[in-house]
C-alpha cells in the first residue's frame, strides 16, 4: 500500500469473530455443514407488533428524513418507563437517556468523550474484547483487572485500591457478566459506586443480558449516588431479539450524557424513524414476552449443559445470559487447539475462552442461539467424536 494506516490500527487486531466467521464461511462453501455455537446472535424474531410498527412507519412518506441526534421523544420516554418498571430507576427522558445505534457504539462514544491519550482504563479479564480494542483506538492504556472463579467472577476492589489509580479514567463492568454469566448484586454495585466515587473514576456498566434466563433485574443506576459517577449501557439486541437492528441506549447524569452527545452528533445523523417507532413497540412488550423468549432458552440450555458434560467441562448452573461458560478438563493442553480440533473433526464451532482475556484460557463458551434440532445435532457429533 502506498498510504500507511494510522498508528492506532497497529494497537488492535481484527475482531476474533470476524476472522472466524470468514473461516466458517469458507468451510461452508467447500461443502461443510458447520454448526455455529459461538456467537450470541438471537435467532428468534422480535415481537410481531415490533415488525408491524416498522412496516407501517416505513410506508409513510414522512418517515425517511434525518432524525434528531438524541432520538425521538417517544423512544426516550419508552426507555425511561422500561427502567422504571423493571429496574426501579427514575431517568429523565429529556436529559438522562441517549438512544444509540447499539450499545457497542456507546463504548466508542463514551471512550472518545472521556479518555485522553495516556489515560488508563480498567477492563475486566475475562471480558468483552471491545472494551480493550476501543481503549487502544482512542489512545488510552488498557489496565486489566482480574475476575476469576475463586472470587466469584467479581473484582477485588481492595486489591485495586492498593494500586496507583491516579491515571484511571474509566472502569468497565458488565453484569450480568459476559462471558461467565455471573449475576451482579446490589452489594457489589454499592461497592463499585463507592469505589469509583472515591477515586474519581467514571464507572460504566454494560447491561444487555438482564432479561435472558434472569428475573432479578438490576441496574447500577439504582444505587444511591450512582448518577454522580456512573453510566449504564443497555440494548435491545438480546432482550428483544433485535441484534441486527442496532438499537441501544446510554443512561446517566445529564452532564455525562451531554459530553457523549458531543461525540455522537459528529459521527451519525440520527436513527431511521421507522426503527425508532418499532423500538418503542419492542420496549413496551409485556413481561410475558420475556417469559416466552426464555422458555425457548431453557430447553436449549438443557442440551448445551449435556454438551458440556460430553466435553467433561465444569460449569455453574446458576449462570444467566445467552451462553454457558465452562472450564475445560485439566488434561487438555491448549484450549484454542482443542476448539480448532473440534471444529475440524465435527464441524461444530465453540468459542474458546482465551479471546476474553488471560483468565479465560482454561474455559470455553457455548451459545444458546441455535435451534434445539441443531443443538442435538452438535451433541451427537461431539458424542461420536468422544467415542472414537
Amino acid at each position: 500500500m502506498k498510504v500507511k494506516p494510522a498508528d492506532r490500527t497497529s494497537n488492535v487486531q481484527e475482531y476474533y469473530f470476524s476472522q472466524k466467521l470468514a473461516q466458517i464461511d469458507k468451510m461452508r462453501r467447500e461443502g461443510a455443514d458447520i454448526i455455529n455455537l459461538g456467537i450470541g446472535s438471537p435467532d428468534q424474531p422480535p415481537s410481531a407488533n415490533t415488525i408491524s410498527a416498522l412496516i407501517t412507519e416505513a410506508g409513510k412518506a414522512t418517515s425517511h428524513g434525518y432524525q434528531s441526534y438524541t432520538g425521538i421523544p417517544a423512544l426516550r420516554k419508552a426507555f425511561s418507563e422500561w427502567y422504571r418498571k423493571y429496574f426501579h430507576v427514575e431517568l429523565d427522558p429529556d436529559t438522562e437517556i441517549l438512544p444509540l445505534m447499539g450499545s457497542k457504539e456507546g463504548i466508542m462514544h463514551i471512550s472518545m468523550a472521556y479518555v485522553n491519550p495516556g489515560d488508563e482504563v480498567l477492563v475486566p479479564d475475562p471480558g468483552y474484547p471491545t472494551y480493550s480494542s476501543v481503549t487502544n483506538l482512542v489512545g488510552g492504556i488498557v489496565r486489566k483487572y482480574d475476575l476469576n472463579e475463586n472470587g466469584g467472577w467479581f473484582p477485588d476492589l481492595e486489591a485495586l485500591a492498593q494500586s496507583d489509580l491516579s491515571k484511571v479514567k474509566i472502569m468497565w463492568v458488565n453484569y450480568p457478566h459476559m462471558p461467565t454469566g455471573t449475576k451482579g448484586t446490589r452489594v457489589l454495585f454499592e461497592k463499585l459506586v463507592a469505589f469509583s466515587d472515591k477515586y474519581g473514576i467514571l464507572l460504566c456498566n454494560d447491561n444487555p443480558y438482564s432479561f435472558i434466563l434472569n428475573k432479578e433485574y438490576l441496574s447500577l443506576l439504582a444505587v444511591d449516588g450512582a448518577k454522580e459517577t456512573a453510566l449504564e449501557l443497555n440494548s435491545l439486541s438480546k432482550s428483544q431479539n433485535m441484534a441486527g437492528w442496532r438499537i441501544g441506549m446510554v443512561a446517566g447524569n445529564s452532564g455525562y450524557i451531554k459530553n457523549v452527545l458531543k461525540v455522537k452528533s459528529n459521527m451519525d445523523s440520527g436513527m431511521f424513524l421507522a426503527m425508532q417507532m418499532a423500538a418503542v413497540e419492542a420496549i413496551n412488550n409485556p413481561e410475558s414476552w420475556y417469559e416466552t423468549v426464555n422458555s425457548v432458552y431453557v430447553k436449549r440450555r438443557i442440551i448445551v449443559e449435556e454438551i458440556m458434560e460430553i466435553l467433561n467441562c465444569r460449569y455453574d448452573k446458576t449462570q444467566v445470559g445467552l451462553f454457558v461458560w465452562g472450564r475445560i478438563p485439566e488434561n487438555i493442553g491448549n484450549c484454542e487447539s482443542y476448539i480448532e480440533n473440534i471444529l475440524n473433526k465435527t464441524h461444530v464451532f465453540i468459542t474458546p475462552g482465551f479471546i476474553f482475556g488471560d483468565n479465560g484460557e482454561r474455559y470455553l463458551r457455548i451459545s444458546l442461539c441455535a435451534s434445539e434440532k441443531r443443538l442435538m445435532e452438535a451433541k451427537e457429533r461431539l458424542l461420536k467424536m468422544k467415542n472414537i
